[in-house]
Formats: structure tokens, sequence, C-alpha cells
């Protein structure tokens, strides 16, 4: 079901996909897009003292070429994910490929990390990226996250920063990371998630949907969705200093109110215990 009663899913998926179309060809040619302290903005300088707020530390972020460090996230999915070597690790919403970049350093020549991105301007950004870097063990693949481009069982770790808040249909998000990954597998996600229920004036705001705030779900909804996916060993944290950074991304001041940054991790079972 839409977060944006008044809007509907074709319509919310077709202005993301504007937004960060036009943030990824703006940064792409060096100019800034939008409000630089949004989730949906970007300076066309490497936004590290953001990134540094969210998590990241010095080593990660030296690791990662300056053009794809765009100030996109709301936390360090990375840093939570437990990424080993070898593994298969899947992005959602991978955008110019920052956060795969930091997971393939972790899984190693023997490891693939794969990004999924429904914006085309983002995926062009991100190969060139990979390319001109001489990294292998990347790939980026033009899809959606409520249908994802990835066969069944085939991943051992779902990261995602950002993103799936996005989506008009969350629920099949978190189907379709039950069906990609093998038994055992786990998500690790950072995303915004509504603390007390959304005003009207904030679900209904395009721009404040595509700042990663108006759809928001509350933590009920994502327990229902994990559950329903088929999920086990559900854990979700809310990052309270998150409202600090949160509040500058629009003008009222008053977003840090209803929503703040969360880490999400949950596992699909297997026959050891899933925990």
């Amino acid at each position: 079901m839409s977060c944006c009663p008044n809007v509907n899913e074709a319509k919310l998926k077709d202005a993301v996909k504007s937004c960060y179309g036009q943030l990824a060809s703006e940064t792409s040619n060096q100019k800034s897009f939008g409000n630089p302290l949004s989730c949906c903005g970007a300076t066309c300088f490497p936004e590290k003292d953001y990134n540094k707020q969210l998590g990241y530390t010095d080593e990660e972020l030296n690791s990662v070429p300056d053009e794809a460090i765009l100030g996109l996230g709301c936390g360090n999915p990375n840093a939570i994910a437990q990424i080993q070597p070898g593994q298969i690790v899947l992005d959602l919403g991978s955008g110019a490929g920052f956060d795969c970049f930091i997971a393939r350093r972790k899984v190693g020549d023997s490891g693939r990390v794969i990004g999924v991105d429904m914006t085309i301007d983002m995926i062009e950004k991100a190969r060139k990226i990979a390319e001109k870097n001489g990294y292998a063990n990347v790939e980026f693949r033009h899809g959606e996250i409520e249908s994802l481009p990835v066969e069944d069982n085939t991943v051992d770790v779902i990261i995602s920063n950002c993103v799936v808040n996005l989506s008009p249909a969350k629920d099949k998000v978190y189907k379709e990371s039950f069906r990609v990954l093998k038994p055992g597998g786990k998500i690790a996600i950072s995303d915004v998630v509504a603390t007390s229920p959304l005003p009207e004036w904030l679900k209904n705001d395009q721009d404040l949907y595509n700042g990663c705030m108006g759809g928001a779900s509350t933590l009920d909804e994502l327990n229902s969705y994990l559950n329903e996916a088929g999920f086990k060993c559900i854990k979700i944290d809310i990052n309270e200093n998150s409202r600090q950074f949160i509040k500058g991304w629009e003008s009222t001041g008053q977003v840090q109110n209803y929503v703040a940054s969360a880490t999400i991790q949950a596992t699909k079972p297997s026959g050891k215990c899933c925990c």
C-alpha cells in the first residue's frame, strides 16, 4: 500500500527515479543538487564529514573513490553486516556504489557484490567508477528492489542504506529479499523509520517522500513486513542521535519529531538456529 495516499505507486516511483536520476547526472558533472543536508541532495564535493556522522570510519571513506561519496545514507549497514570473505553481498538501491565499494574489500576476490538500482543514471555512474578503478568483484544491475534481478537462494548478506523507505511496496521488498537470500542469510539495513504517526503534511509532500521522510514505516509495520516474508531473529534499533542530522533535512525543523534512523537486522531460517 502506498505511503502517500494521494499519489499512486507508479507516480511515486517516477518522482523518486527523476529526483535521483537528476542527482546522479548533476554530481557526475561536478554540480551540487538540492539540499546537501537532506537524504536526496548532494554537493559536488565528497561528503566525508557527513558520512562520519553516520558511523563510517576514515579507513572506509578513504577506500572509496570520491565520486561515489554522495552522502545519501542514514547509517552504515556495513558496520552491522558482518560480511565475510567469499560471500555474495547484495545492495538494495546501490546508487553510485558507495556501500558496494566498501563491501567489496570485505568479500575479497573470492566473493562478489551486486548493486541493484532502478535509476539508470546511478547505475551508469557506479559502473563507470567500478571500471575506472578495476573493481572486478562488483557488478551493478538495473532493476527494482520490489522485483530483484537476482536468482533464488544465491545471496549471503543484503545491505541497504536509506532506500527501502522510498518504496511504495515495502512488503514486496522484504519478500524479494527473503527469496534471494540463502538459508541462514541475513539482511543488515539502515533506514529511516517512523517513531510516531506521520502527519498528513509529511506523508503527502512528494519532496519529503523523495527525501526519505514521507515514506517511513512504523516499527509495527516493519515487524509485520519481516514476519510475513518469513524472517526470524528480527532486531530493529533506533538511533536517537540521528534526529540531530535529520532535523536539517527539511525547512520546518519538525521532521525529527516523527522519524529517526534505525538499523534493521533479520535472518532467513535454515536448519540451524537462525540467531
